[in-house]
């Protein structure tokens, strides 16, 4: 096929052409680029961001119930805490589990996934733990049996501690992870608008300098072949050859004025340049004897022919060592990474044989299943690198039947359909095809695989096969060491895991055992106040219509009741027939009802009926929504007092 004719409109309309393309191809990436942009920060603000606040919101909520339910152990009257933590359980984690579900399903890290499941897990046998002291821990006499509030206090410290402890490690886990995710996620948004940036800047110079080269390559494709024409007419009219200096011309009209003048004195130097040749060894020379008579001209083409086979033999050898110390150079640099390895070393060996196309399989050590196979880790095509997802088992195919029969393959008659080299001018059927086990030691690690338009020579299939050797000792090295180097790497990540870990349980320690002292002072100073006060004062707790809830040792000492006798009677039945009918009693009632604390010495019956003097503080208590939840009442006896002033 002839070359395609450009002329000057032609490259004209091509230097636009190639101006709008980059125009067009910057756009692009700055509109890729900005999508890529939003999708970081869509990403960030809707997962990412509320998954860390959604775990760091569990990991207080179980803290939250680890303290609420040792209240509702130690603080029997904390009414506050008791309801906030049956809202906790009813409302706040179902809240909140439906919110980091909802999350998770965006997560990528399946671990996190299995970690937070574990976590929920976990937390919800804690809730079974709380529910079940919160049924033990009712009323008051429950807190007074000791085997009970043994029992609940003993759940707190081997269940609701330890399983407080283990969720919040998984979820510090969970979180820490989610924090490297946000943190990842920042560097991948300022990388992105830095190489967006970058980029803009990038090919805003390549455009400029592409203008100013089209512009400058225009101009010197014009002038020089004008310039070289003139300089050739004046010399030949001076009877002088010009030198060759190998030029080349674009391929336009000026340029075929150049390229014919460039023939014409090419022609006239051919004879002189033949015999200078041969004088430098250049045997490769063409030259054509003025007639079938030329006795110079034949004698020279003979003794060139005679020269040409001994220096032929001895550039073979020539080339064979340079090859080998060619490729022992490219063994050596690249023997840490088989993918860069395989690369130079297809490239180089199709470029040396003056081959066309090549590929390296390298035998996959690390497959699963139960039939090994080869990959295709390189190959090289017409000057461009092409990765091919290419398996290739035992016996398959020509690559597969050298790792069989562990043997090279040459084929000169190359079936249509077996391998295309792909060219410039279109797709066309290799003349022949080589192809190499990689052996070293009677062990295949593999084979290359390389295709020309030309036949190849039997120096030429030596020189691969020794290459081969070599390729195959230096693959054998680099698997070698890469496992060494991932059992190194992954025993280092392991130590460095365990010592964190190991961190981690220190500080959990620290902060628990101070937890628990802190909450010993607090039971032993509220153990002592209410020993404090029923040893002094009769108390007693009412709810707002007047029904006895609970009563202390000295109260049913002062009426004579016992306490079977007394719980869920009315207050009337320590007051005269008179009094209960009364306004005065009524209204004193209603006053409690509604939060109005009474004080005063009231006249009491006991049990045997007999009369005696109370000095006696009614206060209420409330609940959240400022409703009387209850009415504490504390009593001194006066009945001494009384008598002594009404005989003065």
């Amino acid at each position: 096929m002839g070359k395609i004719k450009f002329t000057i409109g032609n490259k004209i309309f091509a230097g636009f052409f190639v101006l709008i393309f980059l125009f067009i191809i910057n756009a692009s990436i700055i509109f890729i680029n900005g999508n890529k942009i939003d999708r970081v920060v869509n990403r960030s603000s809707e997962i990412i961001r509320p998954s860390k606040e959604a775990i760091n919101d569990f990991i207080l909520l179980v803290t939250k119930s680890k303290m609420l339910i040792t209240n509702w152990v130690y603080l029997q009257s904390n009414v506050d805490d008791k309801k906030a933590l049956e809202n906790l359980h009813k409302y706040d984690y179902p809240q909140l589990k439906d919110r980091i579900n909802n999350l998770k399903i965006e997560w990528e890290v399946d671990s996190q996934k299995t970690l937070i499941d574990s976590a929920f897990m976990e937390f919800e046998k804690l809730l079974a733990v709380e529910k079940d002291i919160m049924g033990q821990l009712v009323t008051f006499e429950n807190y007074e049996d000791p085997l009970t509030k043994l029992l609940a206090e003993d759940a707190v410290d081997s269940q609701v501690i330890p399983l407080t402890a283990s969720i919040i490690a998984d979820l510090e886990s969970v979180a820490q992870t989610q924090q490297s995710v946000t943190e990842e996620s920042d560097a991948d948004l300022k990388n992105a608008a830095s190489q967006l940036r970058t980029i803009t800047v990038i090919t805003g110079v390549i455009i400029v300098f592409l203008s100013l080269l089209i512009a400058f390559v225009m101009a010197r494709n014009i002038t020089r072949p004008i310039n070289y024409i003139r300089d050739i007419i004046t010399k030949l009219g001076k009877g002088e050859l010009v030198e060759e200096k190998n030029r080349k011309f674009s391929n336009d009209e000026i340029g075929e004025m150049a390229i014919a003048m460039d023939n014409l004195v090419t022609g006239l130097r051919s004879t002189t340049f033949f015999a200078e040749n041969i004088g430098k060894g250049n045997y490769e020379s063409d030259f054509a004897p003025l007639s079938e008579h030329d006795t110079l001209g034949n004698a020279l083409i003979d003794m060139r022919n005679n020269l040409y086979r001994v220096a032929e033999e001895d550039k073979k050898r020539s080339w064979s060592t340079e090859g080998l110390a060619k490729f022992g150079d490219i063994l050596r640099k690249n023997n840490d990474n088989i993918e860069r390895l395989s690369d130079d070393i297809i490239s180089n060996l199709v470029k040396y044989l003056g081959a066309n196309q090549g590929g390296l399989y390298i035998i996959d050590e690390d497959v699963r299943s139960d039939e090994p196979y080869m990959v295709l880790t390189a190959c090289y095509a017409w000057d461009k690198k092409k990765y091919i997802d290419q398996k290739v088992y035992k016996g398959e195919g020509l690559a597969g039947q050298v790792w069989l029969e562990r043997d090279s393959i040459y084929l000169t008659e190359v079936p249509d359909n077996y391998i295309k080299i792909t060219s410039g001018l279109g797709d066309s059927n290799p003349r022949s095809v080589l192809i190499v086990p990689l052996k070293v030691n009677d062990e295949i690690y593999g084979v290359v695989e390389v295709a020309s338009f030309k036949d190849f020579h039997d120096y030429e299939k030596e020189f691969v096969e020794k290459i081969a050797e070599s390729i195959a000792s230096t693959v054998s090295s680099v698997k070698i060491n890469a496992k060494t180097q991932k059992l190194l790497e992954e025993s280092q990540e392991m130590t460095e895991q365990m010592r964190s870990q190991e961190e981690e349980m220190r500080q959990n320690m620290e902060e628990l055992q101070a937890t628990q002292e802190e909450m010993q002072r607090g039971q032993a100073e509220a153990e002592s106040t209410m020993e404090a006060i029923n040893m002094s004062v009769s108390t007693a707790e009412f709810d707002e219509n007047g029904k006895i809830l609970s009563v202390n040792r000295n109260f049913l000492e002062l009426t004579g009741y016992t306490r079977d006798e007394i719980l869920g009677e009315h207050h009337r039945i320590f007051v005269s027939k008179d009094d209960k009918a009364s306004e005065t009693y009524k209204q004193f009632w209603k006053d409690l009802s509604n939060g109005i604390p009474k004080e005063g010495e009231y006249k009491r019956l006991t049990k045997a009926g007999e009369t005696k003097y109370f000095k006696e503080n009614y206060a209420a208590t409330r609940n959240r929504d400022g409703s009387v939840s209850k009415i504490m009442l504390f009593a001194y006896d006066v009945t001494e007092y009384k008598m002594a002033d009404e005989s003065i």
